[in-house]
């Protein structure tokens, strides 16, 4: 399936999996990469630049296909070495950033010396022309359905993707609801030149999490999810648990006079504890309202076959046969 995006990316699918912490490992991005999409090393779940060196010249070794590294640019305190992470993807030959978080502008021209490919998540069609007009290659619109960040917005990809394919002349990726070959099939006729999968990807055989994680994926129906840190105006949709339920009364009980510290308990340096262990009430994770889509945990190239098969299947029978009535 030939698209602008697969074009841009050297890729045959067009399919990208997202950057997730402590997902986006080299174990799950060469997966997805030699199944015909890109797949993405998470850039931050690497504690240095040096680790992300490492993990890329480990993702290189299991496959020769194009892959892609995330680097989300965070307001902090201390900032991560981003000069250094970036150094790292130029010189490990990666052509593909996923940028994500704050304006990616600052790193783009060394980026762009290196022949490195930028697309920038956004939620909104208006940080979607930011990014298009500060020289970003494409953009990945995030609907309101998706895991992790969906901004403030609450725009559903029902109306975003046409609102995006409105106004941008870059190509762009459906990102939020992506399970199957039904999504891919709709992302495009809603404008979208492939899609971006989270949550689908985390519940395969390669991803590299522990199996309470993958099941309670397949467990949960599009009605488990939760939106915490509203307040705080860094909205993030989670799987919930009896750690969410209780952000979610702090929330409630604090109301306007909550700070980050008063649910740290929650959200800080959960991640390794849930994803490596299967701690599943240890705190707060992302996770997509497509949960309530998926059903199994197939290997990558399992479900990237299942996925264009669908879709072709869907263009070429029941498509034609209702516009040939």
């Amino acid at each position: 399936m030939k698209t602008r995006i697969t074009e841009l990316l050297g890729i045959e699918h067009p399919i990208i999996q997202g950057g997730m912490h402590h997902v986006g490992l080299a174990e799950l991005a060469s997966a997805v990469s030699n199944a015909g999409g890109l797949g993405i090393i998470t850039g931050l779940t690497q504690p240095s630049p040096e680790k992300l060196a490492a993990e890329i010249a480990r993702c290189r070794e299991m496959t020769d296909k194009p892959f892609g590294v995330n680097l989300t640019f965070l307001p902090s305190v201390t900032p991560p070495d981003y000069p250094g992470y970036v150094k790292a993807i130029i010189e490990g030959g990666v052509k593909v950033v996923e940028t994500a978080g704050n304006n990616p502008q600052k790193y783009l021209p060394a980026l762009k010396e290196a022949g490195v490919k930028v697309i920038h998540k956004c939620t909104s069609v208006r940080h979607a022309l930011k990014a298009e007009a500060i020289g970003c290659d494409a953009v990945s619109v995030d609907g309101f359905e998706c895991g992790g960040h969906p901004g403030e917005d609450d725009v559903p990809n029902f109306i975003l993707l046409p609102r995006a394919a409105e106004e941008l002349k870059i190509p762009f990726v459906a990102s939020g609801g992506m399970a199957d070959g039904r999504s891919l099939v709709a992302a495009m006729a809603l404008g979208a030149e492939g899609m971006n999968m989270g949550t689908r990807f985390i519940a395969t055989k390669e991803a590299p999490v522990h199996e309470n994680v993958k099941a309670a994926i397949v467990a949960a129906s599009e009605l488990d999810t939760r939106l915490v840190m509203r307040p705080l105006r860094n909205t993030e949709r989670v799987l919930t648990n009896a750690a969410v339920e209780r952000l979610l009364a702090k929330e409630k009980e604090l109301g306007a006079s909550i700070r980050f510290e008063d649910i740290l308990p929650e959200v800080a340096g959960v991640y390794p504890k849930i994803m490596q262990t299967g701690a599943m009430d240890a705190g707060a994770w992302s996770c997509g309202m497509v949960a309530g889509l998926i059903k199994d945990v197939p290997t990558v190239q399992e479900l990237m076959t299942r996925i264009m098969g669908e879709a072709n299947d869907i263009i070429k029978q029941r498509l034609k046969a209702l516009a040939s009535n």
